[in-house]
């Protein structure tokens, strides 16, 4: 009986979200056109809401921990889960994605990041995926602000193992910017392809900045034990034991 009541508000609570983009989507729309300020405070009204509703509708909290970087600085972030993109873009002041080029083409989600500044990328070209992005970088493409990127270059889930990519140390060494890793258990409460959602508390946690200057080799092995690292406590803290 509860894990049916639990899958019925799953359901509900994934539908009126669907809504509640399109809503505020749309009222947000003449401004969004014009302005990015205005496509930004769209995109967190809409993570401010998603947030608050799962609380209530599906007893799923969210904690930050950790420092958001305020500055110009590349994020490096486990992802297990869209509920990770939303808490760290709702957190961070400015942040931006690095997302494959075919969000663009959805509904709202592509319009209102490509307002935001993400900078899209051709996932099944590795290569040439990296060299966009440096592109981007020296162009002056990629604004100023927190550009988020996922090492592992997808969604992982719980307990999941992939290799981290080396395109998070091409952007590092290029933008000679501070790295903060950032682990999440987010997956563990929103998983992928699924509608269901689990209660519990979710967490995002920003680690201590990684300084510009490391070779590839010291920079990949520091960054994949520290995400890797702290994203198993917070899963193992939430009663994960795989």
């Amino acid at each position: 009986m509860m894990g049916a009541l639990r899958w019925g508000m799953s359901l509900v609570f994934v539908s009126l979200n669907a809504v509640m983009m399109l809503l505020i989507g749309l009222v947000f729309l003449p401004w969004a056109l014009i302005s990015t300020r205005g496509a930004r405070l769209a995109c967190k009204s809409y993570c401010a809401w998603v947030l608050w509703s799962a609380r209530w509708m599906i007893g799923l909290r969210h904690e930050v921990r950790g420092t958001p970087p305020e500055g110009a600085v590349l994020i490096a972030a486990k992802h297990q889960s869209f509920l990770d993109i939303l808490i760290i873009f709702y957190a961070s002041p400015a942040a931006k994605f690095i997302m494959k080029r075919e969000i663009l083409w959805m509904p709202v989600i592509g319009l209102y990041a490509h307002r935001i500044g993400c900078v899209p990328v051709n996932r099944g070209k590795r290569g040439l995926a990296i060299k966009k992005m440096l592109d981007d970088v020296k162009a002056g493409v990629v604004r100023a602000g927190q550009l988020v990127i996922y090492s592992q270059g997808t969604r992982v889930k719980p307990g999941e193992k992939r290799p981290y990519k080396i395109g998070t140390y091409a952007l590092y060494e290029q933008m000679n910017q501070p790295c903060v890793p950032v682990a999440t258990n987010a997956g563990l409460f929103w998983p992928k392809g699924t509608i269901g959602r689990k209660p519990g508390l979710a967490v995002v946690q920003f680690m201590e900045p990684i300084a510009p200057g490391l070779g590839q080799a010291a920079f990949m092995e520091r960054l994949e034990r520290e995400v890797e690292g702290c994203s198993d406590d917070l899963m193992r803290e939430a009663g994960f034991d795989g």
